[in-house]
């Protein structure tokens, strides 16, 4: 898998360079040894206790992210998943530590508890004051002697930091990031594992197959389960935490573990804010890819219960582009649609041919949806199937709803249900076609007339024409085999428009327009493909 970078070797120090200098000046860096990776804030303030973590690199934008005012003083940054030496977590305690001392909040991993452990041994060998909290968040496996740390740690962060922002002396800010170690708890799932930069993925999932309690270093889960609808993941993974926290009243951070699209982690938190648990939740941070594994497809749930003054420390703003901040959970806010958006009320009216073929129809656009969005995928943006089953299953919905005995109502009927259910280009063009044909049919013109002039005003408004590679190339042979030779003819026509696509080197229209011909030599035009079905669907009925 190929990776922005310049050698594996450096990968780090290039990474850690390229955010000191995208931070404004807010940030600096120790130098002077290539083995020590140390990012701290450019202005150190001795009097404040100074609050260091990190750990292995790859969970960006943990830990240096998260340097800044109100979180932490310094970032001790290892190899990709490696912990720091002994010698670079001394480098960034000395770096940032005055007489208030320093906290140290460690991942409960077995290098980082030895290597944070003994640089806070010579650190106070050396006069210091140093203090550690060791975070094991990890609630997958409930036998564990030694839980593992990960997103949880991100309110110890954000509690020690704004104790020491506030002037809280070591011993109280200590005590406050072990009460929010103690009690946050996490866990994760992910549907993919992670791709170390210069070095093959690894693929030991097959096809909706996920992981649930997996780490944040790539390592397997605990149990392998087949990938259930959000809601049901959702219920899974909260029903579990659940057994491990008591209240009423719970801060949730929602973690994008790397690759994760924004849609589904959006889809994720609603998810889980209906649960039980959810309901209990009044702070939410995220989501956001805060604690990552480089691009796993996953996602982490933490919660901890929430105090006056810890829900102070995580409401409060710091300046940090990484941190989203925490926000008050309220009931969302719904609003009616506006005046203006004026629905043609139809009456429903029933004829059993009529019925019959849209209902062909739609089954035969539902069942290739999957086949035409694998078409898409070459030569478009992967969702041409998905569209046409949008449109199909909207108007099976309210089958029994349209009026089936009155043609121009019926084609009227169906310009709106597309045009409402279908989004993008497509679903206007749909409206247009089918609106163009009511028009035709109101005036006298028979079916195959009427579509003709749907093709017609699709052509005047989308711009595209025969021989563009789009629906077009089987839609227009469909309707001209359909005005004097029949359905048969018709559908015979429109598959044989379809199959000629695959022969065009360049397209008209579309998004296929921007490809080259090596594209798209071979591969047949989704939307003329989901046409010919459509024809062939009504030759059948």
């Amino acid at each position: 898998m190929a990776h922005f970078i310049d050698t594996r070797a450096s990968l780090i120090n290039d990474a850690l360079e390229g955010l000191v200098a995208a931070s404004g000046g807010r940030l600096a860096r120790l130098s002077g040894d290539p083995g020590i990776r140390v990012v701290l804030r450019a202005k150190i303030d001795p009097a404040k206790v100074a609050v260091v973590s990190g750990g292995g690199s790859g969970h960006e934008p943990a830990h240096a992210g998260f340097v800044g005012l109100g979180m932490l003083s310094a970032a001790v940054c290892g190899d990709v998943f490696a912990s720091p030496s002994v010698d670079a977590v001394l480098a960034g305690i000395l770096a940032v530590t005055g007489p208030a001392g320093c906290l140290l909040v460690v991942k409960n991993y077995a290098g980082d508890r030895l290597n944070f452990g003994l640089a806070a041994e010579r650190a106070r060998a050396l006069g210091h004051k140093v203090e550690t909290v060791m975070v094991s968040d990890d609630i997958a496996l409930p036998k564990s002697k030694q839980p593992r740390g990960i997103a949880g740690t991100l309110f110890v962060h954000k509690v020690a930091g704004h104790a020491a922002e506030a002037g809280a002396p070591l011993e109280n800010v200590a005590a406050l990031a072990r009460r929010a170690a103690a009690s946050a708890k996490s866990l994760g799932i992910a549907v993919s594992t992670c791709t170390i930069p210069g070095a093959p993925r690894s693929a030991r999932l097959g096809e909706g197959q996920a992981e649930l309690g997996l780490g944040i270093h790539g390592e397997p889960g605990v149990e392998r389960i087949t990938l259930p609808p959000a809601s049901d993941l959702a219920r899974m993974m909260a029903d579990r935490l659940s057994g491990t926290v008591a209240g009423d009243r719970f801060a949730l951070i929602v973690n994008n573990l790397g690759s994760a699209s924004a849609l589904e982690m959006q889809i994720l938190t609603r998810a889980v804010l209906a649960t039980e648990l959810g309901k209990r939740v009044h702070l939410l941070i995220g989501p956001a890819p805060l604690m990552t594994a480089l691009d796993m497809h996953g996602a982490s749930l933490s919660i901890r219960p929430l105090d006056d003054d810890l829900e102070a420390a995580l409401t409060e703003p710091v300046p940090l582009p990484a941190w989203p901040g925490a926000i008050r959970v309220v009931p969302p806010v719904c609003r009616p649609l506006p005046d203006g958006l004026t629905e043609e009320t139809f009456t429903p009216s029933h004829d059993a041919v009529t019925a019959g073929r849209i209902a062909a129809v739609a089954h035969a656009l539902i069942a290739v949806e999957e086949r035409l969005n694998a078409l898409d995928a070459k030569v478009g943006d992967g969702d041409a199937g998905t569209t046409f089953a949008g449109a199909a299953r909207a108007v099976l919905a309210d089958l029994d709803r349209l009026p089936q005995a009155d043609a121009p109502a019926l084609s009227r009927a169906l310009a709106e249900r597309i045009g409402r259910a279908v989004g993008g280009s497509s679903g206007v063009l749909g409206s247009i076609f089918f609106a163009a044909a009511a028009a035709a049919l109101a005036e006298g013109a028979a079916w195959p007339g009427a579509l003709d002039q749907g093709v017609a005003r699709v052509q005047s408004y989308g711009g595209a024409k025969l021989g563009d590679r789009t629906l077009l190339d089987a839609l227009v042979p469909g309707i001209e085999a359909l005005k004097s030779r029949g359905l048969v003819a018709a559908a015979q026509a429109a598959r044989a428009g379809a199959e000629a696509t695959a022969r065009m080197d360049r397209a008209g229209a579309g998004r296929s327009s921007y490809l080259a011909a090596a594209d798209l030599a071979g591969v047949q035009d989704p939307g003329a493909v989901g046409v010919a079905e459509a024809f062939a669907a009504l030759a059948g009925s």
